[in-house]
């Protein structure tokens, strides 16, 4: 599955959109398109469509900006970068592990939870880092809008090619 960066009017960051999204904003011209990627898509005609992979919206739409990044399991995993934060194993199938257990009043929250795989969760269990003697090779923060835009888009494979446009 494609994803398409879609940029503002003024090349700041708004979202990521699927590839049919994005053609049918080409098509309806509300876009214009700063970078195809490699992939065509052949249409029922016998012509063809190349799939873009970095949009600007042809006007400007006003935003308002959050302050922080909300909570989500996803989000823990792209600020860990899909790595366990005991082990270091690289996997798919990681959980969150809260570093102070919720049953002796961790909250969850982006300074108290990190990736972990199930090996190492299961481990640990309800206890505290030094009960267990399993530290996390990574420090748990809360990551800022634009440092997890950049973790996101490095970990889609888009960062590259705005880095070539001059955007990021």
């Amino acid at each position: 599955m494609s994803r398409c960066v879609l940029l503002n009017a003024d090349y700041t960051f708004l979202n990521l959109l699927s590839w049919k999204k994005a053609v049918c904003m080409t098509v309806k011209g509300k876009v214009q398109v700063l970078k195809y990627s490699d992939r065509v898509v052949h249409t029922v005609d016998g012509g063809a469509v190349r799939i873009p992979a970095v949009l600007r919206l042809i006007k400007l739409i006003r935003t308002l900006y959050r302050s922080r990044v909300t909570f989500s399991k996803r989000n823990v995993l792209v600020r860990d970068r899909f790595r366990c934060a005991y082990c270091g194993k690289k996997s798919s199938h990681l959980t969150i592990d809260h570093i102070i257990p919720r049953s002796r009043g961790g909250r969850t929250n982006f300074e108290n939870c990190v990736a972990c795989c199930r090996t190492c969760n299961i481990h640990k269990g309800s206890r505290t880092p030094r009960e267990a003697l399993m530290f996390p090779k990574v420090k748990a923060y809360q990551p800022t809008i634009s440092e997890f835009l950049a973790l996101k888009l490095k970990t889609l494979g888009l960062h590259a090619i705005l880095r070539e446009l001059g955007i990021f």
